[in-house]
This record gives C-alpha cells, sequence and structure tokens, in this order.
C-alpha cells in the first residue's frame, strides 16, 4: 500500500475496505489529507458524515465526494461496510463535500480498485484504470443528502432543537421564542447561510433522519410517525418528491 505522505509518487489512486459489525467501535474521527481528494462509496449500511459545514446522510450504493482537507466525523448505522478511493489532489476536481449517486461501473471500479490496493501509473493496466475512473468521476451526479449548518446563534439554535428530538410535534410559535426570533429573521438566516427555506431544510432534516432510521431496519409507519407525519402513505409521498422512489424501491436500487 503506497505512502501518504509522498502524494508526488506515481501511485495515482489508494484504496482503504471497512466492514464495521454491529457492536464494534468505529473509526468515527478521520482527518482528511491535504494530498488526496476521497470518495467514500457505502456497499451496505448507511453512514452520515459530519463535516463543520454540514451533515451529508450516505445511503448503500451512494457516495459522498469529500476534497481533500476536509476533517470529518463518521456515524454508523447498523453494519456498515465501506470501500473508499483517495485520489491525488492536484487532479481537477470538486471544492466541496457532496453526495453522489454511484454508477454501476464506478461500482464495480471502486471494488476492483480495492482489491488491487492501489493504482500505479507505472503499470500499464493500472494506468488505464486510472483513466477510466478519472472519466466516471466527471459523471457523478449529487443528490439532495446533504444538510447544511447555519452559523447564526438562532438558527444554530432552532437546528440543534430539531435534529435533538426530529418527531417533536412542539408548535412554531414556541419553537421560535426558544430561538430568540421571529419566523421571518429566521427565513432570512436560513436562506442566507444555507440556501434552503427554513420549512425546505426542517423537511431535509427530517429526510435524513428518516434514512438512518430506515438503514437499522425500522418499519415505515414507526418512522412515519417518529418524523412527525400523521401516516406512511404521507412520508411515503414526502420522500418520493425528494428522491423520486419510495423507500422500498430506494434502498433495493
Amino acid at each position: 500500500m503506497s505512502d501518504f505522505r509522498h502524494p508526488d509518487s506515481t501511485v495515482e489512486i489508494r484504496t482503504c475496505g471497512l466492514t464495521i459489525e454491529n457492536g464494534q467501535p468505529a473509526p468515527t474521527h478521520l482527518h482528511g489529507s491535504d494530498a488526496w481528494n476521497q470518495l467514500i462509496y457505502a456497499t451496505r449500511g448507511v453512514m452520515t458524515v459530519h463535516t463543520d459545514r454540514g451533515a451529508f446522510v450516505v445511503p448503500p450504493h451512494r457516495g459522498v465526494w469529500i476534497p481533500a482537507g476536509f476533517e470529518y466525523r463518521l456515524e454508523l448505522a447498523g453494519v456498515v461496510a465501506l470501500r473508499m478511493l483517495y485520489i491525488k489532489a492536484r487532479r481537477r476536481a470538486p471544492q466541496a463535500c457532496s453526495v453522489v449517486n454511484v454508477t454501476p461501473l464506478m461500482r464495480e471500479l471502486i471494488v476492483r480498485t480495492n482489491l488491487v490496493g492501489a493504482l500505479d501509473t507505472r503499470v500499464p493496466e493500472q494506468r488505464r484504470l486510472i483513466g477510466v475512473i478519472l472519466d466516471e468521476l466527471k459523471l457523478l451526479v449529487t443528490v439532495p443528502l446533504q444538510l447544511p449548518l447555519p452559523r447564526d446563534r438562532r438558527a444554530v439554535r432552532l437546528a440543534a432543537l430539531v435534529t435533538a428530538e426530529p418527531g417533536s410535534r412542539m408548535p412554531m410559535g414556541k419553537l421560535l421564542r426558544r430561538c430568540g426570533a421571529s419566523r421571518r429573521t429566521l427565513e432570512r438566516l436560513f436562506r442566507a447561510e444555507t440556501a434552503m427555506s427554513l420549512g425546505q431544510w426542517l423537511r431535509r432534516q427530517k429526510l435524513l433522519h428518516a434514512l438512518q432510521r430506515l438503514a437499522a431496519g425500522e418499519c415505515v409507519e414507526t418512522i412515519a410517525l417518529e418524523v412527525g407525519y400523521n401516516s406512511a402513505s404521507a412520508f411515503i409521498a414526502m420522500f418520493r418528491r425528494e428522491l423520486g422512489q419510495t423507500p422500498k424501491r430506494y434502498f433495493d436500487t
């Protein structure tokens, strides 16, 4: 396996594979390298990647792109199998974290590269594989599974309250009073600091919480009530609007 301390070597892509069983300790605090971008792919289970800019929920067969230099924390739900690619940062690449759909070809490339361990440009077969991977990276499509965090203390307070109790039926008026801000003020803050309206942010928060519970094997009816919906059908309708599929089809994809 190549050495991260030598980014100018002929190794262009490195790998790491982890499977965390129930009850096993997880490597929760990870430091991004200044020399390597990362693509973390979940073959099983759901992980949540926390950065200082927000949270990114990654269901099975999706991935999260982490640019070089980011520090992050992993939160795992159930048994989680991770396969990671580290790509030299000098390559042109997105500079923002994002959750991405992983194409079938990219899945096979990730698995194959993890079996090899590292791809070196001096090896003709590996050099060709590097080229295919870099081409596929350009085709990755982002999906709305990130929750940007506000910075203003009042908006942060509201975010903390609803995250702690995702199914809370506390009246909005009471919630606003606990945050020390009016609805109009919070709408302005969330739009300015997260590029989402307050309502959009709250729906996204419920969706991401629900994804974690679905990955743990809980039934849709239980989750729907937990996140504040009156019925499973109402929750499924929201899920389909946001992600284009029902929960069952989404996790079977």
